[in-house]
């Protein structure tokens, strides 16, 4: 199935080269390409995209904000951060508001495209220094016993696969269950946990086991 994505990049020599890398890829469609975050939140609702690649530093409302607004939506696309902002701050930020992934301008070709493909079906793609900040902000922070207590069997389960790597459909066929399924346990597993994505739902479990 082919994966439609919007590029939100004021720097035109870069936004066009990301448009570029996409098309080099057949099951991968590039429907839209914005300059700022104002503009893609007037195309982003009706041209409903499975995800948006999107820049911090925007002219006007900042790309944080930007996904903050977008999350808001019923049928909110899947958003990962491309960007050369790479201080703690900045990342936390992202993720709070709701990006899925988080990858620097940096980032070979390859890794663009793969981050499409797993961000889609559920994963969430982080170029590597990136994903060990995340971590590390966690082991220092790590969560006492009682703030996970109540999650179920089976949420611990799908917890474990996701800190394992898996993508929720790989987790539903281990368990026998839909993607929809693992979908809300996940959406359980971050309300118990008090966190707002699946990332920070990893780093705390990972830092509880270590």
């Amino acid at each position: 199935m082919t994966k439609s994505v919007v590029v939100v990049e004021d720097d035109r020599g870069l936004r066009e080269q990301i448009v570029a890398i996409l098309r080099t890829a057949p099951d991968i469609k590039c429907i839209g390409a914005y300059a700022t975050a104002e503009e893609a939140l007037s195309k982003i609702p009706s041209q409903n995209p499975d995800v948006v690649l999107m820049d911090i530093g925007l002219p006007g409302m900042s790309g944080i904000e930007c996904v903050a607004q977008i999350k808001k939506q019923s049928t909110a696309p899947q958003i990962i951060m491309v960007t050369v902002y790479e201080d703690s701050d900045r990342i936390f930020r992202a993720l709070k508001a709701g990006a899925n992934g988080y990858l620097v301008k940096s980032s070979p070709p390859d890794e663009l495209l793969d981050a499409v493909r797993d961000v889609d079906t559920g994963g969430a793609p982080m170029s590597s220094h990136i994903a060990c900040k995340v971590v590390e902000h966690f082991h220092v922070q790590a969560p006492s016993s009682q703030e996970t207590h109540n999650i179920s069997q089976r949420e611990e389960q799908v917890l474990s696969l996701l800190a394992s790597g898996f993508i929720y459909k790989e987790i539903g066929d281990q368990l026998g269950i839909s993607m929809e399924t693992v979908r809300s346990h996940v959406k359980n597993i971050c309300q118990k946990m008090h966190v707002r994505n699946r990332v920070e739902a990893v780093a705390r479990h990972k830092a509880r086991i270590n």
